[in-house]
């Protein structure tokens, strides 16, 4: 049991005690003490003074009093107006750590065969570009919760669906077929993804070029789209190809693994992985089925020109198209697929999609109509809806090649990590092989602490240059602590120093170490509120305070140097319970440690 829990369970006892009372559900509310007043946990007083028919001072009084002369872990109280004080004893701290010390999954829960069972889908990419900026944040965010929902008691299957289908691969695809001359990723001495990327942009370029043509011969921009026969072409080519036309088939399947290839390269320097890998050119029958189903049922409704929508208006939305009019699926329709096959595969609980906060109708919309479908899981997906990334001089475009790539921006921080360590002579202590490693280690931990840091729901703006860095809130300073605390450790075991597996409960405590174990303590509650909010910035500000918390400890006590051997192992293992937790919440971001930097 928990200090926290153990004094809740106390203080109601004490209500009942002294005013006859069982507190309501909510009632008892203990809250870290303020640093500026003496004291640990605080009680809030104000729902017991009708109770008490006291003042809330004299209420906190009886209170305290109360659990002064019947809970042993309070050893002083203070009366702040309607709040109580409470200190706790330092035989309790110790207590503790030492639970701590002994549960290697402390703060964590781990799943049953009998567990829920939690489906996360991110990534998401377009087989016609390769991985961007925006897919860096879709990708760590999924990742991320995907390790917290474990961390929390759930089975987690992650999963990825892929957008291999649709007029934008269709783009490409031309594109490559006009300009292309046969190129390969080989020939091109180019990842796959980045080969197609490039046709994608080849294509708007000479849509755009053929757009200011027409307009030149006086079309208006809607007359000139109408015209394009390039745009036509690539419109004919998504009929052909959903028509199964062998030419078109046999090229997309090519292009489109060039592109699973570039892919995984990226996912595996990125340090991601998914279960199971859907593919909306096999979903999306599964939704066209759905959809005629429901057209068959009088779910949906037929225009004049062939198309099929789907009438919201009931439900305070608008008309949904569901099939084209050339009878040719739009997105709706591939998710509607996707999630029965889901379903049909893994017995979920809870489906949680990543995707960014531009999709919040699109999910409002689905979920409708899986409903509407009779689909008993549609009100219970989850829209995980994260703000957009931009960098300082503003938006990303694909079709215009501005996007930052991934892998271009991977590489960068690296290549920056690696170079800080040169300027300020780390890497000399290093062999070659060893300098690379923690290059990329703390490079791609700076990036993904930077974006992770942040709160999922907000927009963010990445800028490389702030996050890496050994001072303040970055994942630098974070691992750069970890890197002392486990030298620390290298350097006591050296010596010969012994930690006991249980430490003495009699040793004298600072305040600071006090605050320090607390802190260690408060992993457990961030990690469940962690997947309750489903936000990974509670972890990354978590450990970034226990970082400073020990920081200054670090500063103002001795360690090694320490005489008395009873506070020397206290001060080790508190260190090496310190760095367990820091690593324990960075694995949770999808983050290594170095053990040297």
């Amino acid at each position: 049991m928990s200090i926290l829990q153990k004094l809740e369970n106390s203080a109601a006892a004490a209500v009942k005690a002294l005013y006859g009372t069982d507190p309501m559900e909510g009632q008892i509310q203990l809250q870290k003490t303020k640093r500026e007043f003496k004291g640990h946990l605080t009680l809030v007083v104000f729902p017991f003074v009708k109770m008490s028919r006291k003042s809330p001072e004299a209420t906190a009084t009886e209170i305290g009093e109360w659990l002064l002369a019947n809970e042993s872990a309070v050893s002083a109280i203070e009366v702040v107006k309607g709040f109580l004080n409470l200190t706790i004893a330092p035989r309790v701290w110790l207590e503790l750590l030492n639970e701590i010390r002994a549960d290697i999954n402390f703060g964590h829960k781990v799943a049953t065969e009998d567990s829920p069972l939690v489906m996360v889908e991110y990534s998401s990419p377009n087989t016609n570009k390769p991985l961007h900026l925006g897919h860096v944040r879709n990708n760590l965010l999924g990742y991320s919760l995907s390790e917290i929902m474990k961390a929390n008691g759930y089975r987690v299957v992650k999963t990825n669906i892929v957008n291999d289908r649709g007029i934008h691969i269709c783009k490409s695809m031309l594109a490559w077929q006009k300009w292309g001359d046969g190129v390969t990723p080989e020939k091109a001495g180019k990842k796959g993804d980045h080969l197609i990327g490039d046709f994608y942009v080849l294509f708007d370029k000479h849509y755009k070029a053929e757009l200011n043509s027409l307009m030149a011969e006086g079309k208006s921009k809607e007359e000139a789209e109408a015209a394009s026969t390039l745009m036509a072409e690539a419109r004919e080519m998504l009929r052909l190809w959903e028509a199964g036309d062998e030419k078109v088939v046999d090229l997309w399947r090519t292009m489109n693994q060039w592109v699973y290839d570039g892919f995984d390269a990226t996912y595996k320097m990125m340090g991601v992985d998914f279960d199971k890998i859907y593919y909306e050119s096999e979903t999306y029958l599964v939704g066209k089925e759905e959809v005629l189903r429901g057209l068959e049922e009088g779910l949906f409704v037929k225009h004049s020109d062939g198309s099929v929508w789907a009438d919201l208006t009931k439900d305070g939305l608008d008309e949904k198209l569901l099939l084209r009019a050339d009878g040719t699926s739009v997105y709706m329709t591939q998710d509607i697929g996707t999630a029965k096959m889901r379903f049909n595969d893994y017995p979920i609980n809870r489906m949680i999609y990543v995707v960014g906060n531009e999709q919040n109708y699109h999910f409002q919309v689905l979920s409708i109509l899986l409903d509407r479908l009779g689909f008993e899981f549609g009100k219970g997906l989850v829209h995980f809806s994260y703000g957009m990334v931009e960098l300082p001089e503003g938006k990303m475009k694909s079709r215009e090649g501005t996007v930052v790539d991934a892998d271009d921006l991977m590489d960068e921080m690296i290549r920056t990590a690696a170079e800080i360590a040169a300027e300020a002579g780390k890497a000399a202590e290093m062999d070659e092989e060893e300098a690379r490693e923690v290059a990329r280690i703390v490079g791609l931990g700076s990036l993904k602490y930077f974006i992770l840091k942040v709160d999922p729901r907000k927009n963010m703006t990445f800028n490389p240059k702030e996050s890496i860095d050994f001072n303040g809130n970055t994942g630098s300073f974070v691992q750069y602590t970890y890197a002392r605390i486990r030298s620390l450790m290298r350097r006591a075991e050296a010596a010969g120093y012994d930690i006991p597996s249980q430490l003495p409960t009699d040793l004298p405590l600072s305040e600071k170490e006090e605050a320090l174990i607390q802190k260690v303590s408060e992993y457990a509650e961030v990690v469940s509120e962690a997947g309750h909010s489903y936000s990974p910035a509670l972890i990354a500000n978590y450990i970034y305070d226990l970082v400073k918390e020990y920081n200054q400890f670090y500063h103002d006590f001795s360690v090694l140097k320490e005489e008395d051997e009873r506070i020397r192992a206290f001060r080790l293992a508190l260190s090496e319970v310190v760095a367990l937790t820091m690593r324990k919440g960075f694995a949770l971001l999808g983050i290594e440690m170095p053990e040297r930097m």
